[in-house]
């Protein structure tokens, strides 16, 4: 009774540690998953299990975190706290996630970091601990034992410094985002220490912390954010003492303020970086108008970027702009462009024909319109341009829209939709090579000829469309997407269509004379689908040529499961080894004759032979010499070679014969490639020695010569009774030297 009384506590103790959690934390699921997210919780839930994978506390009360809070939880991969009131943390409390992956602290009231807290997270890949108090890391690493580490947040509005110290341990970042607004003090070299981030954001306003720590990372980072910095105007080149190859590719800044003095002074520092392709600028503001040191940029050589993006950027009285005249050589090399969201409406002729390396151009949501555009692409402008995006401007006419842009000879790619054009004329002019041509939501009526027969892809969604009847012979894609369409377009028109979107329309009938047409194969194209009668290779040739495939494939395995079962590779290569040895002499000159004997036995009697035979004939007066293919073959020789030329340069061949030998692979093969040229109907070379008694039936059927010589010639059958051994032997001896 004990006993039980014993099992009904456990189980009542384990059935109120479950009711406890779920009363604290309702949400937890068979899946291990527990959500106690914005549920009020002053403290981690009690009793947690091992059970639990994933464990969600964001968005609470908690202040502190004990040891024994998490020691059950050994199974833990993910631990959200973010945003709860931790002010403290005891230093063994995670000791036990050594399977942890993402430990989430972040906006939380945490004065300082302590590296015993991550000593045994040798699984953490994900940390975030921005939004604390923390004013710095501390005097040495709190991530030394994070190797597996790939992401990493930190930093808080009080965070004010960085010292060398403190990254030590982490060799390898995806992201490292940083947020140091208030970083005014940074050790030289301190973030030198990781030797790879593929992605780093930091938050700076400290113009000279940005120029150190952009020196710390030219050989680390590929692409670097960095965001609310005002940049001032800086005198110290960004590379140095440092010399190329740099890694940094990428640099956007986000959220910046720049001038026209310090736009100058930036674009000639960073042509030090000539590693650096791609500059960005989002949501930044510019407090000038374009009157830019053209005179030092230019003399500051050729830069390397050939990607520049810019998107949103403030410019105060942006009608006064300058033209941006004398940075013609700036921008000759320059392949992709964007300036999106900028209250662009222009850009002058003179500026635009030195963009001679540009392919890709974006002007969406700006301010274009149409009378602007005939300067802004004028002739001999914009030469090697293949994309080009006008979307979401002011453009009000598509004939001379088109007009202007086909004086762009290499254009393939246009989008001006979200354009109000309105109308659509019947004939427009268009680029020659032009392929993908996007007019959705362009508030056109109707589809006409203006349209270019050239196109592969066409977008004309969102418009008000009631029908779509145009001859595109080349067209693959098509979008039709919320229009007004109440029938199909027919498929006579479009041979070539793959795909198209009729989404959201008012589609009530199909044409069947237009649309139920044959497009392939070539032989009934046109045809009307029920006059046509193909057979199922017609039809489905791609699924005969698959049903082929795989009969071919079952074939050969079958074939290859035959050949293993019945030793088709045996017979093989015994053919070409017997056509080898037949074209030698049957018997090698005396002067070649090396061994008394050629000793054939398996590995498993090689006791016996090595031991007992090998001892009694080599130590025999006169003694015999005897070939031992674990002694006397030549290493790196193929089998095959060393059997034949054992045989041949031996007097006799001596086989052991027992049940380990007829079942070993190895003495298959050494009597399969010896008996075409051993067992002759007159041939006394071979001494069969039988050393335990062997089935008749266990000798393989297709050793048919070995079947027959022991069924027809004498053999040698050891003794087992020590006194008629001697016997044995002087038989023995007297075979080797007939």
């Amino acid at each position: 009774t004990w006993r039980v009384w014993a099992i009904y506590v456990v189980f009542a103790a384990n059935l109120s540690k479950q009711q406890a959690l779920k009363e604290a934390c309702p949400s937890c699921d068979a899946a291990q998953l527990c959500n106690c997210s914005s549920m009020g919780l002053d403290s981690i839930p009690p009793e947690l299990t091992a059970k639990i994978t994933v464990l969600n506390l964001a968005h609470n009360r908690i202040k502190h975190i004990q040891s024994q809070d998490l020691q059950q939880a050994v199974n833990l991969r993910a631990l959200l706290l973010q945003s709860n009131k931790i002010s403290s943390i005891e230093e063994d409390s995670f000791q036990s996630l050594v399977k942890l992956e993402l430990l989430d602290l972040s906006n939380n009231s945490l004065a300082h970091l302590s590296p015993l807290w991550f000593g045994h997270l040798f699984s953490l890949q994900h940390l975030h601990l921005q939004g604390n108090f923390y004013r710095d890391l501390g005097e040495s690493s709190p991530f030394s034992s994070l190797r597996n580490l790939s992401s990493l947040h930190l930093g808080n509005p009080r965070f004010s410094v960085i010292r060398r110290e403190n990254f030590e341990g982490i060799e390898r970042l995806n992201k490292l985002w940083i947020d140091g607004r208030n970083l005014s003090q940074y050790e030289p070299g301190s973030l030198k220490l990781i030797k790879k981030i593929n992605h780093m954001i930091i938050n700076l306003s400290n113009s000279n912390v940005f120029s150190e720590i952009v020196r710390d990372l030219l050989y680390s980072v590929t692409w670097l954010e960095v965001r609310q910095i005002k940049l001032a105007v800086e005198t110290k080149s960004m590379v140095q003492n440092s010399t190329p190859p740099f890694r940094i590719q990428k640099l956007t800044f986000k959220h910046a303020f720049f001038t026209d003095q310090s736009v100058s002074r930036i674009i000639v520092l960073l042509k030090g970086i000539t590693s650096l392709r791609e500059l960005e600028a989002i949501d930044c503001v510019l407090e000038g108008k374009g009157i830019w040191d053209t005179k030092e940029i230019t003399l500051s050589g050729q830069s390397f970027v050939e990607t520049v993006s810019v998107i949103n950027i403030m410019i105060q009285n942006f009608y006064l702009f300058f033209d941006l005249f004398g940075m013609e050589s700036q921008i000759n090399k320059l392949k992709r462009l964007t300036i999106a969201s900028s209250k662009v409406f222009m850009v002058p002729c003179s500026l635009a024909k030195h963009f001679l390396s540009l392919l890709y151009l974006d002007f969406n949501d700006n301010l274009l319109v149409n009378n602007r555009l005939d300067e802004t692409i004028c002739e001999g402008a914009w030469p090697s341009l293949q994309t080009l995006n006008l979307s979401q401007n002011s453009l009000k006419s598509l004939k001379d829209t088109a007009k202007y842009i086909s004086r762009l000879p290499k254009l393939n790619n246009l989008d001006v939709s979200q354009n109000n054009f309105g109308e659509i004329p019947d004939v427009c002019e268009w680029p020659k090579n032009l392929k993908y041509l996007n007019l959705s939501s362009t508030q056109i009526p109707k589809v006409t000829t203006c349209i270019p027969s050239t196109l592969e892809v066409l977008d004309v969604s969102a418009n008000n469309l009631k029908e779509f009847g145009l001859q595109l012979p080349f067209l693959r894609e098509l979008y039709l997407t919320k229009n007004q369409l109440k029938t199909l377009p027919g498929a006579a028109p479009i041979p070539n269509l793959v795909a198209m979107s009729v989404r959201r329309n008012k589609l009530n009938s199909f044409s069947k004379d237009e649309f139920y047409i044959c497009d392939s194969p070539l032989a009934v194209r046109g045809a009307q689908v029920g006059a046509v009668h193909l057979s199922l290779m017609e039809c489905h040739r791609s699924l005969v040529v698959s049903l082929i495939c795989i009969l071919v494939f079952l074939v050969i395995l079958i074939l290859v499961a035959i050949g293993h079962k019945y030793h088709v590779v045996w017979y093989l290569r015994m053919t070409w080894a017997w056509l080898r040895a037949k074209r030698k002499p049957k018997r090698a000159p005396p002067k070649d004759i090396c061994y008394d004997a050629f000793v054939s036995y398996s590995e498993n009697d090689s006791n016996w032979v090595e031991n007992i035979m090998v001892q009694e004939l080599e130590q025999a007066c006169p003694p015999f010499r005897l070939c031992l293919h674990k002694r006397d073959f030549v290493p790196g020789k193929w089998i095959v070679d060393n059997i034949i030329d054992s045989i041949e340069k031996s007097h006799k061949t001596l086989f052991v014969l027992s049940e380990h030998f007829v079942q070993s692979e190895w003495c298959k093969y050494e009597l399969d490639f010896s008996h075409f040229r051993l067992f002759d109907e007159n041939n006394d070379a071979v001494i069969l020695v039988l050393l335990e008694p062997i089935q008749s039936k266990a000798i393989p059927k297709r050793f048919c010569k070995l079947r027959k010589i022991m069924n027809t010639k004498t053999y040698l059958e050891w003794p087992l009774e020590e006194h008629q051994q001697q016997i044995f032997w002087e038989n023995l001896k007297g075979a080797l030297k007939s």
